[in-house]
C-alpha cells in the first residue's frame, strides 16, 4: 500500500531535490454593483481581459461547456514571455468560480473567487489563493508569511484595475 502512495510523488520530490510548499493568501475587493451584475461581468471572459488587469499579453479561450473553460495566457514583460494554462470552473448558483493552474509557473496552484452581496446595490469579491511553489530549499515560515502578504498585494492590484474597468463598463449602463 505504501508503494502505491509513493508512486504518486514525483521522482525529484522523492529524492528531496525539490521542496513543494503552498502559500495561502486572501483579500477582498468591493464593487458598487449588485452581486449578480458583478459576478456576471467578472465571468464574461474575453481576449481583452489581460489589458484590463494591466498586463501586456494575449489570451486564448477554450470553452468546454457553459461553466468550464481553459485559458491560455501569454504575458510579455521586460523582454520575457511567460505562458500559463488555467482551468476555470464557474458555479453560477453559488456566485463562485475556481481557477486552477494546469501549466506554467506555479502549476497546480488554485484560486477561489466568491462574490458576496453587500446590500442590494453593492457587492464584494472574497479571494482565496493557494499558490503551490517549489524550490531547492523549503523557505522558513517567516518567508512564507512574507510571500503571502506580497501575493495578496499583487493580486489585489489586479482586482482594483478590474473594478475600475467594471465601473466604466457597468456604470455606463446605469
Amino acid at each position: 500500500y505504501t508503494t502505491l502512495f509513493r508512486s504518486h510523488i514525483s521522482e525529484r520530490a522523492q529524492l528531496g531535490l525539490m521542496h513543494y510548499y503552498t502559500v495561502h493568501y486572501k483579500f477582498s475587493q468591493r464593487f458598487p454593483f449588485p452581486v449578480q451584475a458583478a459576478y456576471d461581468w467578472a465571468t464574461d471572459y474575453d481576449e481583452e481581459d489581460l489589458s484590463l488587469m494591466g498586463f501586456q499579453g494575449k489570451r486564448e479561450i477554450e470553452r468546454l461547456d457553459s461553466d468550464t473553460l481553459v485559458l491560455y495566457d501569454t504575458f510579455f514583460s521586460e523582454g520575457r514571455t511567460t505562458k500559463k494554462k488555467r482551468l476555470v470552473r464557474m458555479f453560477p448558483e453559488l456566485l463562485m468560480l475556481t481557477n486552477t493552474r494546469l501549466a506554467g509557473p506555479m502549476k497546480h496552484s488554485q484560486f477561489v473567487y466568491q462574490f458576496v452581496a453587500e446590500g442590494k446595490t453593492g457587492s464584494r469579491l472574497d479571494f482565496t489563493g493557494a499558490q503551490v511553489e517549489r524550490s531547492a530549499k523549503r523557505p522558513s515560515p517567516k518567508k512564507i508569511a512574507a510571500l503571502s502578504s506580497q501575493y495578496a498585494r499583487e493580486d489585489s492590484v489586479l482586482w482594483v484595475n478590474l473594478a475600475k474597468a467594471m465601473e466604466t463598463d457597468l456604470g455606463a449602463r446605469r
